[in-house]
């Protein structure tokens, strides 16, 4: 195997992993604990699932240290091809997000005390308490729409890195373009007019399909480099 190509289904495989743990907290854990609105429902939910929302602040620190590792191996793949725009896609993508991940998982620590309504919260009554960890739900929540600002990003360099290769076809390249801007919208339109965050995000769903794409290809069909034709030699 090409050290190109075994290095594509590397960091294709390191890629797809995040596709396990990421809608963990992201999508499963909201849609089946959480109840828009009611802070004693959602309270009751995670109560009673408390196993089920502790996986999720476990899912949301692998994806942290998932997403450092696959910036790394996008970097050996693809610094052959352009350094510093390789060394940019490491920086929007590993150095701004992880930590944002990181520090989100408080949110979600801070939520689940409430819940459990430790002694030295005895001071704040249940329906106090309730509200409290909605409200650290929502700053979890705001820390994901802050963080799709840099999911956007990375991929525009990556974007690039991809049409310039020549081992992988332009069209992943154009797809996660128009994947990073699907992030972009959706971000901006959280934090300036959250009443439409989730029509918006209906609507730019399929371009996000270009990531799931992209792991794809790699794994699947790697990077296909070119043979040098040998030298006849006297």
């Amino acid at each position: 195997m090409h050290p190109t190509d075994k290095a594509a289904r590397v960091a294709g495989a390191i890629y797809l992993s995040m596709a396990l743990t990421a809608p963990w907290r992201l999508i499963y854990i909201p849609s089946t604990l959480f109840v828009h609105g009611n802070a004693t429902a959602t309270a009751s939910n995670i109560a009673a699932h408390e196993w089920l929302f502790r996986l999720g602040i476990v899912g949301d620190l692998l994806t942290g240290t998932i997403v450092i590792f696959t910036v790394l191996a996008l970097y050996q793949l693809f610094k052959g091809v352009n350094q510093n725009l390789a060394a940019v896609m490491v920086i929007l993508g590993g150095l701004t997000v992880s930590p944002i991940y990181f520090v989100n998982t408080l949110n979600d620590a801070a939520a689940l005390l409430f819940v459990r309504g430790a002694d030295f919260l005895s001071a704040f009554g249940k329906p106090q308490r309730d509200a409290l960890a909605m409200l650290f739900l929502r700053l979890h929540h705001h820390g994901v729409v802050a963080n799709e600002i840099f999911w956007g990003l990375w991929l525009f360099p990556l974007a690039l890195l991809v049409i310039r290769s020549g081992f992988l076809p332009r069209f992943l390249g154009f797809w996660l373009i128009i994947n990073g801007f699907a992030y972009l919208i959706t971000s901006f339109t959280g934090l300036l007019l959250p009443q439409y965050e989730q029509l918006v995000s209906n609507i730019t769903f399929p371009a996000l399909l270009g990531e799931l794409a992209f792991m794809l290809w790699l794994v699947i069909k790697g990077a296909k480099v070119q043979a040098v034709p040998s030298v006849a030699t006297a």
